[in-house]
């Protein structure tokens, strides 16, 4: 079988290697390495002119940056020009890219000039600040320029090669430290001048900066400047991509067309488009390229709240209120009055409810600020005008609870209460019930939406936790009736910039009160290695008359052996502690064993429930007052704040332990986020600065703001509230249509997610 012949990058790199290895003689190559490229790759030719003239020095650096720039492959023939929109040709042909480039490129979503171009720097890195090695202090990110006195390759193991270089300017010596880049040691000369930018460290007492940065001094590609940092992949380095966007920058900005009015650009103070594509990959300073930003950020959120403007408007709906007598009797029997915050977000409720035009609304609370009370009393007052009402809720423990709780709380008034879910025996006969108006009040998951299910009269309908299911399932049951008015909930804490994009139709009530006060919590994030202090306190903790969780998380793709553990932590906790009743709770439980745990962990003979993230939510049990989270590096930052919201939910001082190790940066910014924060919010906006939108609003909503690429979701709440009402001040006046295949191009997927 033929050997398959190198590419002219393959053998660009192995050519550039072997000089390097040799000490850069110029004799890697018959003729040297000027009529190699000659012979080979013309087009790089004028980047290592002077080559065999060079002093070592310079010799090093040409070939950095005959690397750095990318070459493009010889063509049998010349490209041909693209047709029509020079930013929709396909990356191929833009300048530096061959065919093995684009599949990379493809990777990281770039197929156009256009997604090159539109690939933006996540953040400018300030590599121009050069500081003293005397002054540096650990901890520092900055620049260093010194000469190189002593050059040393090290081998710890086979597979590691490190080399050390020291370098000195007058004021002090700074060790630098390279990892399985053996080659550096012929390219790093003692006496040559360098440029470092990197972070400095204590190693051994001496400074130390890990894989720097590193160019021949006041080279200024890398170093000396003002930097923007791209998100990167494997065989695509920032470096790589920085030259390659450059290269085509001068060719191509100037194709880039205004989409946003020139009147709204004047009026935000906008950059034009090709103005600001080329400040934030270039920009003089942090407020130009924040400049840039907010711009193409405007323009992004512009065409999306075009595009959500002109969906269907909210249907005229109906009243689905009666006098209220049902409900207000249903408050007064209460054992606690309503907060100032379920009192604003109820009457809002009832408002709609009265109104002649369907109700789409968002009630967002933090764990534990009684928004189920809230949608309950909500629903009574469509059950008195003669409808049916629907509670949809993730899990269900969670539906089995509230079906409890709910027939407890609303005893002795007329409204009749039934659980459907997949697992609950007499299925059918419940259905019929629904079906001929014998139920008011269903709670249930999924399987309210199954396609035998019907209602009478369904009027209005309560999605718990609506980020776990999505658009499709609350499109299901929202057609289980007509002119249906719909509420839902999270009490994932959700950013209004999100809240805004996802839910641009629904009005959203806000409550940030709770119930009992605001007794927070105690966090305390322990160490693995601590497990035993942790349950020492435990049994104290029990022994004073405590009662609470011990949760381990419960993966989908190791569900298997996560329960296996569960049962086997509930056994050993069994033998030490069972004396204060150690119970046992899981998703894959029957229904009734589940229904017995959950009741005895309630009344007291089980003081200790060993549990999988089932009771994430809408466990009620007021008076359980610690938690210990096992391997809590597992779990979101979300998912660990209600978990938390299980506990001191009367008010009562209560103590959580997250036990894990962190290791990763992520899990330690997340645990360390968790038992410093307890505002829901605060800690939505770290999860989001963390981890990205995607994994904030779970799984179903994933990749739904992807699109977005200058948008920071922390920051723009005010720019979208401005790029909402001038979208929707265009569309008024009619002005919109020539904009609409942009925004079809742009978010046509994303809107036609919000259709359904």
């Amino acid at each position: 079988m033929p050997q398959e012949k190198d590419s002219p990058e393959d053998l660009l790199r192995k050519v550039v290697a072997l000089e390097r290895s040799r000490g850069y003689r110029d004799d890697a190559v018959i003729g040297g390495l000027e009529a190699f490229l000659r012979r080979n790759l013309p087009a790089a030719l004028a980047i290592v002119a002077g080559y065999s003239a060079a002093s070592h020095f310079e010799r090093q650096r040409i070939l950095a940056r005959l690397l750095s720039e990318p070459i493009p492959e010889p063509s049998a023939e010349p490209p041909v020009a693209p047709t029509g929109d020079p930013l929709r040709a396909p990356v191929r042909t833009a300048k530096g890219v061959g065919t093995k480039r684009a599949e990379s490129l493809e990777r990281l979503g770039i197929r156009t000039i256009e997604d090159l171009l539109t690939y933006l720097p996540r953040r400018l890195e300030d590599r121009s600040r050069a500081v003293e090695i005397g002054r540096l202090v650990s901890g520092q990110e900055v620049g260093v320029r010194g000469e190189i006195l002593a050059v040393n390759e090290i081998r710890p193991s086979p597979r590691m090669t490190v080399v050390k270089a020291a370098v000195g300017d007058g004021t002090g010596i700074l060790y630098a430290a390279w990892f399985n880049q053996p080659w550096l040691a012929k390219s790093l000369r003692k006496g040559e001048v360098i440029d470092l930018f990197g972070k400095v460290e204590k190693s051994y007492g001496a400074l130390q900066m890990s894989s720097p940065v590193w160019e021949p001094a006041g080279e200024g590609h890398e170093i000396g400047r003002l930097v923007p940092v791209y998100p990167a992949t494997e065989g695509l380095s920032d470096k790589f991509l920085r030259s390659l966007i450059a290269r085509n920058l001068d060719l191509y900005a100037s194709a880039f067309q205004d989409v946003v009015p020139e009147p709204v650009r004047r009026a935000h103070a906008l950059l034009s488009k090709a103005e600001a594509i080329r400040t934030i990959h270039v920009p003089k300073d942090p407020e130009a390229f924040e400049r840039a930003r907010r711009s193409l950020a405007f323009e992004e959120l512009f065409l999306l709240q075009l595009g959500l403007a002109a969906l269907p408007a909210v249907a005229a709906g109906k009243a689905h209120a009666g006098t209220g007598q049902v409900a207000t009797s249903f408050l007064a029997a209460l054992p606690f009055t309503l907060t100032p915050g379920q009192r604003t977000a109820l009457g809002e409720i009832v408002a709609d409810l009265r109104a002649e035009k369907r109700m789409m609304r968002l009630l967002q609370g933090d764990v534990g600020s009684g928004k189920t009370i809230v949608a309950l009393a909500s629903a009574l007052y469509a059950i008195e005008a003669g409808y049916q009402a629907a509670f949809m809720v993730p899990t269900e423990l969670l539906a089995e609870q509230h079906a409890v709780g709910f027939e407890r709380l609303l005893a002795g008034l007329p409204v009749r209460v039934a659980l459907l879910t997949s697992a609950r025996s007499g299925k059918d006969d419940l259905k019929e019930k629904v079906r001929t108006g014998e139920v008011d009040l269903v709670v249930g998951t999924h399987a309210l939406i199954e396609e035998d299910v019907a209602f009478a009269n369904l009027g209005f309908v309560v999605i718990d936790e609506q980020h776990r299911f999505g658009v499709v399932q609350r499109s299901r049951i929202e057609e289980k009736g007509k002119d249906v008015d719909l509420l839902v909930m999270s009490a994932t804490p959700i950013p209004r910039t999100i809240a805004l994009t996802l839910y641009g139709e629904f009005e959203v009530s806000l409550m940030t009160d709770l119930p009992h006060g605001a007794v927070a919590t105690r966090t305390v994030w322990v160490a693995e290695t601590r497990r035993g202090e942790v349950y020492r306190e435990v049994r104290r903790l029990l022994e004073t008359g405590g009662k609470g969780y011990v949760v381990l998380p419960l993966v989908e793709e190791s569900e298997k052996v996560d329960l296996k553990a569960a049962v086997e932590v509930a056994e050993e906790l069994t033998a030490s502690l069972g004396s204060f009743g150690v119970g046992l709770v899981h998703g894959k439980l029957p229904a009734k064993e589940r229904s017995r745990a959950m009741e005895a962990f309630r009344e007291g003979s089980v003081r200790l429930l060993v549990a999988t993230t089932v009771i994430e939510v809408g466990i009620d049990v007021l008076d359980a007052d610690f938690m210990v989270i096992e391997h809590a590096d597992r779990f979101g930052l979300s998912q660990l704040h209600q978990l938390r919201g299980r506990i001191g939910r009367k008010g009562q001082a209560a103590i959580c332990y997250a036990i894990g190790d962190a290791r990763s940066e992520e899990a330690q910014r997340r645990l360390a986020a968790f038992s410093t924060h307890h505002d829901g919010f605060a800690l939505a906006e770290e999860d989001l600065s963390i981890r990205g939108p995607g994994d904030l609003l779970g799984t179903q909503q994933h990749g739904f703001l992807d699109q977005f690429r200058a948008v920071d979701l922390l920051r723009d709440l005010p720019l979208m509230i401005e790029a909402r009402e001038d979208a929707r001040a265009l569309l008024r006046d009619g002005l919109a249509a020539p904009l609409m295949p942009e925004v079809d191009r742009r978010f046509g997927e994303v809107l036609k997610w919000l259709r359904v």
